[in-house]
């Protein structure tokens, strides 16, 4: 079952952010959509990238990392490691919010995809002045699990490209782009709608939780002020 975030206070959470320079990165935290890749073509060295899987399941220490989005909204990842195995939870939060909205995780319950093509494109850039995961690239890296879109365009893949050779991988990498792109194992690439009577982007997978439109029990306000941040600029 999916921990709810206030439940992470008392375990042992840590800043992951510092990890996303570290050799062996992005292997390791893009492994479960990738079987079949090694860590070369990330233009990472498989001891680096295994050292960097022990320290994102380390049980004593469970990296964190913030995408700040605009109008103070935000996806946090959490990695929650017990004493078998390891889940990543990614939650949509506000601090206005009593209740935070889970995009996916990747535990039992299997939730996800979270989001659609147009809505990730919509987020690769960071408000000014925010706090976090910045750069367009590492954004677009981070939240590619939450992703599972099976009408993702050709700009989609030229975009990933971009942001792996920006993180050391060659520059022939649109085979592996186009594998990240299919979607995370557990829920793999889904058909979406835009739904214009609610204004929210639908998903007809069986673990997504877009089935029914994104927070549709908050307040219009906070409603509309949610739509226009995954609104396509």
């Amino acid at each position: 079952m999916v921990m709810a975030r206030h439940w992470y206070s008392s375990s042992p959470v840590v800043d992951g952010h510092p990890l996303l320079d570290e050799p062996g990165f992005w292997p390791a935290y893009l492994a479960d959509l990738v079987e079949g890749f090694t860590p070369e073509a990330f233009g990472s060295d498989a001891g680096d990238a295994d050292a960097m899987l022990d320290t994102l399941h380390d049980p004593s220490a469970w990296p964190m990392f913030t995408v700040p989005l605009a109008g103070g909204f935000a996806i946090v990842v959490h990695f929650n490691s017990g004493e078998e195995f390891t889940t990543t939870d990614y939650f949509l939060t506000h601090p206005d919010w009593s209740q935070d909205l889970v995009l996916a995780s990747d535990d039992q319950d299997r939730i996800g995809p979270g989001l659609c093509w147009p809505e990730l494109a919509a987020l690769l850039e960071a408000p000014p002045g925010a706090a976090g995961v910045t750069d367009a690239h590492a954004r677009l890296l981070l939240l590619l699990p939450v992703l599972g879109d099976a009408a993702v365009p050709e700009g989609a893949v030229t975009a990933v490209v971009e942001a792996l050779v920006a993180q050391g991988a060659p520059e022939a990498s649109e085979v592996l782009a186009r594998r990240l792109l299919q979607g995370h194992p557990m829920w793999g690439a889904e058909d979406w709608w835009f739904d214009d009577d609610e204004q929210s982007w639908l998903c007809e997978g069986d673990h997504s939780p877009r089935k029914v439109p994104l927070g549709d029990h908050l307040p219009s306000q906070q409603r509309t002020a949610l739509e226009a941040c995954l609104a396509p600029r």
